[in-house]
């Protein structure tokens, strides 16, 4: 069959830039648009997969350029592949309207609507489409370029420098000015930009029959009541994060004074031992319940044994393939970036995983520090890369995860796993076992502060976003909204006054990146659902917490049948796969948890709660020395 199609000079002109393969799909849709048969609908989506993973192998490749060295001509070059990948979708979409599908089987059918939702709306022209990439890559320049200048230190960035200080100090007022410098070097400087990043993105997706850009998020979830499960969902496990807070609130008070604290009952956002209060492993010392037991932290241990970023990574490595998944390649090996690079250059350091869809080339980039929470994140990061391997061998369009919060929860999984004292001594970090009730108390401690205390964080984000994005909130109003719904959920508020002229969201990187934050928070749910199940097809007996189903081949063989999906089924049907459930289910996550639960209501009392309103602010910000 000849598929041939003229287009005008001025439409060649106009696009000369771009590779010819862009127009190979639309000659196809065009030229047989009148066939209307199953075998051209077929054809059309092997060409669309065939020349939308050399795009975006393409586009991915210029955006790891940019990423690893933030220069203006690498944005250049990410901006023009990207406006190509772009294009290329509007054209697919398009061109994909014209076809009957009547006849196409379940999973063509589930290919042709991932085609259309791929593409931004061809009405939406190249000069607003390529404005919205660049708002975009600035708001993430401002954002990894930010540094924290300090009379002791000079300026330095957020990873590993500032946050190992927000780590590491308890000094009230220093942890104060890093906070409030943090967020006047970074978010502040984007508010404009982010404003404008709301009305581009939205106006792109109305065009295409959305009500906005939050619409098309919760739409990935393929369901009707995910905000209402959302919303179940934390109501079933805030109880837990208010014993939580409760007793931190208590054990830092004791530290810092009870004149730091309001009476509403908030916690100062700057002294959780993280940025943005959204994890509180930092604190692990001060709030271990019983100090005279060891704490569970094998950092000095790593030390000690000469662990390298490197060794990190093929620690993590080695977990995935005992349990009979595959190996990371070669060219992970070759490509990946796992310690801050030694030169000059400007680096996005926040670790993130990278697949090129060209079948073979998966990426890590991270500043790793030799730590054990460094050594979670690996094996969380190595989970996506495990998730990209098992479905490489999909359609472009299924290489992805069943739904966003799956693609977070694997490698989350797998650290449940990873982070108990028998996998620690299994791999010689750790030397001996305790199995005391306080011992017990002492661990599941260490996980709350990161599992638990993130839970309100990872709802609230998105949120905020939503109403951001059906005009509920306007720019004046961004930050006190955003302290708002911090201080209702969190019950964290800021010990420095903030105005409208403020943008505290972007201090987090996931706000100008543009990433979706709902994932993370069903991650929290799903990861422990997983890891239940995990355990038992193992055949393990005994407290939940303490599971390790390393070299469990039975449950990485379950595992990866579930994985290998990919994005092909609906996500309801590839958690029945592995659960038996059709349903997030927090029941896993408060088994976890329950002989802490039991520990801390004791602890507590009734001295649980706080106001949803934020509290008055007093405290004047502090100079860089960390003098009032």
């Amino acid at each position: 069959m000849n598929f041939s199609v003229h287009f005008s000079t001025t439409a060649r002109n106009k696009r000369k830039e771009m590779h010819l393969v862009l127009y190979l799909l639309v000659c196809v849709a065009k030229a047989t648009a009148s066939i209307n048969d199953t075998q051209t609908v077929q054809e059309f989506l092997a060409e669309f997969n065939r020349l939308g993973q050399i795009l975006t192998s393409r586009s991915m490749q210029a955006n790891w350029g940019f990423a690893t060295n933030i220069t203006v001509e690498n944005q250049r070059i990410m901006l023009e592949e990207q406006l190509k990948w772009d294009r290329f979708r509007q054209e697919a979409a398009e061109s994909a309207l014209q076809f009957n599908t009547s006849l196409l089987s379940e999973s063509e059918i589930r290919q042709y609507f991932r085609v259309l939702n791929l593409g931004l709306a061809a009405q939406y022209n190249e000069t607003k489409l390529l404005r919205l990439s660049k708002v975009k890559s600035d708001m993430e320049s401002l954002y990894s370029t930010a540094k924290v200048c300090l009379n002791t230190t000079g300026c330095i960035p957020l990873d590993p420098d500032v946050t190992r200080m927000m780590s590491d100090s308890r000094d009230y007022d220093l942890l104060l000015s890093i906070w409030s410098q943090w967020r006047d070097a970074s978010g502040k400087n984007m508010k404009s930009l982010y404003s404008e990043y709301v009305d581009l993105s939205n106006e792109a997706f109305r065009l295409m029959g959305y009500n906005d850009t939050g619409h098309t998020w919760r739409m990935s979830y393929e369901s009707l009541t995910i905000e209402e499960d959302i919303n179940a969902l934390f109501d079933q496990l805030r109880p837990l994060y208010e014993q939580l807070h409760a007793y931190a609130r208590r054990k830092l008070k004791t530290m810092y004074g009870e004149d730091k604290f309001p009476t509403s009952g908030h916690i100062p956002a700057h002294i959780l031992g993280n940025m943005w209060g959204q994890q509180w492993s930092g604190l692990v010392k001060e709030l271990t319940p019983f100090p005279q037991k060891s704490l569970f932290d094998v950092t000095e241990e790593m030390i000690r044994q000469n662990y390298t970023a490197l060794r990190i990574f093929e620690t993590a490595d080695n977990f995935f393939r005992s349990l009979g998944l595959l190996p990371a390649p070669e060219e992970f090996w070759n490509n990946s970036i796992f310690e801050r690079p030694k030169d000059d250059r400007e680096f996005v350091c926040h670790a993130s995983a990278w697949d090129f869809y060209n079948g073979k080339d998966f990426r890590i980039k991270m500043c790793t520090v030799l730590s054990m929470r460094d050594l979670d994140t690996a094996h969380h990061e190595m989970g996506h890369i495990q998730y990209y391997l098992q479905y490489a061998h999909l359609p472009l369009t299924f290489r992805d995860g069943a739904n966003p919060g799956f693609h977070e929860a694997v490698g989350d999984t797998m650290s449940l796993s990873v982070n108990t004292p028998e996998h620690m001594h299994a791999i010689g970090l750790l030397e001996t076992l305790s199995g005391d009730t306080e011992s017990e108390v002492n661990f599941l401690m260490s996980m709350a502060l990161k599992k638990v205390a993130f839970l309100p964080f990872g709802y609230l984000i998105d949120q905020w976003r939503w109403r951001v994005f059906k005009g509920e909130i306007t720019p004046e109003k961004y930050n006190e909204e955003w302290w708002n719904m911090v201080c209702q959920y969190q019950g964290i508020y800021p010990a420095v006054q903030r105005t409208s002229e403020d943008f505290d969201p972007g201090a987090k990187y996931h706000v100008p990146a543009d990433v979706e934050y709902l994932r993370y928070f069903i991650s929290s749910v799903l990861q422990f659902q997983f890891y239940k199940t995990l355990c038992d097809i193992s055949g393990y007996q005994g407290p939940l917490h303490r599971c390790d189903i390393y070299n469990s081949k039975t449950a990485g063989k379950r595992f990866s049948e579930m994985l290998s999906l990919g994005s092909s089924k609906p996500w309801t049907q590839a958690m029945f796969l592995l659960t038996g459930q059709y349903k997030m289910d927090a029941q896993p996550m408060l088994e976890y948890f329950k002989p802490l639960m039991a520990f801390l209501q004791q602890e507590n009392g009734h001295d649980i709660g706080w106001q949803s309103q934020c509290p008055t602010i007093q405290q004047p910000v502090s100079d860089s020395t960390g003098k009032k």
